[in-house]
């Protein structure tokens, strides 16, 4: 669909531990042999780092901050149905892998979120120093314009609004459709005044450095404003942060489908807010991750895939290690 911009310019990829949690998997995904079945999920952050060769100025960027580490600090409804998800834990939470590699979350320049369910936001309270971008649409999840299941509740004063950009709609032409609270003095400023442009099978991307090593890709369906990351590695290959536009990752080979359910007056359910556009989201995915497209070799990691984690560990791909 799209072409790249040809690119010797990479970024380093660390995947961070940012707590777990328990997954019914009737929620998720359809067949399964045993409808009370649960597995326990990370909840995936990843560090992602640039260094600029002429400036010798390096970036470093969160992708999602995970589960926070108190619980109990969540907003009594998210509580709620944090219930649904038990056994859970908060730790290690991001900070404390940071440390892991010397860093502190002061050391984080921006943070981007795939979306803002719970399970995702962390604790933005421990990034004084980062600006924050979230995909278009998000701000009105923040101040209640928006509701659906028991998971999609939000705190009002989760982002510091002043450090937030919030990103234009893809459909719409940049700076057409703003609503962060004010116009960055950052260089964050500069995604709203780009246009978004194809890359790879995804019809929809912005080029955060503008030079072809990191793309913030438009990945609609799960939640409004879903936003995943394509990188590109120092051998020229890619991975892809597909966050939660996949939940399991039978999802992508197709041994399974994505699970409807239905609840009090026969409403039919879905994890995702667009069952229609999740699923179309996950078709493109699904031609990276086959390297079928001009991408070439493309890795996807899902944000809650025990297995990919699992192995992660073993290979040492969580930081100071690097996927």
């Amino acid at each position: 669909m799209g072409s790249l911009l040809p690119s010797s310019k990479f970024v380093t990829v660390h995947a961070l531990e940012a707590g777990w949690f328990s997954m019914p998997e009737k929620f998720f995904v359809t067949p399964l042999k045993d409808i009370n079945s649960k597995k326990q999920v990370p909840s995936l952050s990843f560090l992602v780092q640039h260094h600029d060769p002429d400036s010798s100025a390096t970036t470093r960027i969160l992708f999602d901050l995970g589960l926070r580490r108190d619980i109990d600090s969540y907003s009594p409804s998210i509580r709620r149905h944090v219930e649904t998800r038990l056994p859970i834990s908060g730790l290690p939470d991001v900070a404390t892998s940071l440390g892991r590699g010397d860093l502190t979350p002061d050391d984080v320049d921006l943070v981007i979120l795939s979306h803002l369910h719970w399970d995702h936001v962390g604790t933005p309270r421990d990034f004084t120093k980062s600006q924050f971008v979230v995909g278009n649409g998000a701000v009105d999840l923040l101040q209640g314009k928006q509701s659906g299941g028991s998971h999609n509740h939000f705190e009002y004063d989760l982002l510091p609004q002043q450090r937030t950009t919030e990103l234009h709609n893809p459909k719409k032409l940049p700076l057409d459709h703003l609503k962060s609270p004010v116009k960055p003095k950052h260089w964050t400023s500069k995604l709203l005044e780009q246009p978004w442009r194809p890359v790879g099978p995804f019809p929809f991307g912005l080029d955060v450095f503008s030079d072809g090593s990191l793309y913030i890709i438009w990945a609609p369906g799960h939640s409004t404003g879903h936003i995943n990351l394509l990188c590109r590695k120092e051998d020229a290959t890619y991975v892809y942060l597909a966050g939660d536009a996949a939940h399991d990752i039978r999802l992508l080979s197709g041994e399974k489908s994505i699970a409807l359910w239905k609840e009090s007056e026969n409403r039919v359910c879905c994890i995702h807010q667009d069952a229609v556009a999740a699923q179309e989201t996950l078709s493109r995915i699904r031609k990276a991750w086959d390297n079928s497209s001009c991408l070439g070799s493309v890795e996807v990691v899902l944000a809650h895939d025990p297995d990919w984690a699992s192995e992660a560990k073993t290979l040492g791909r969580f930081f100071p290690g690097m996927i």
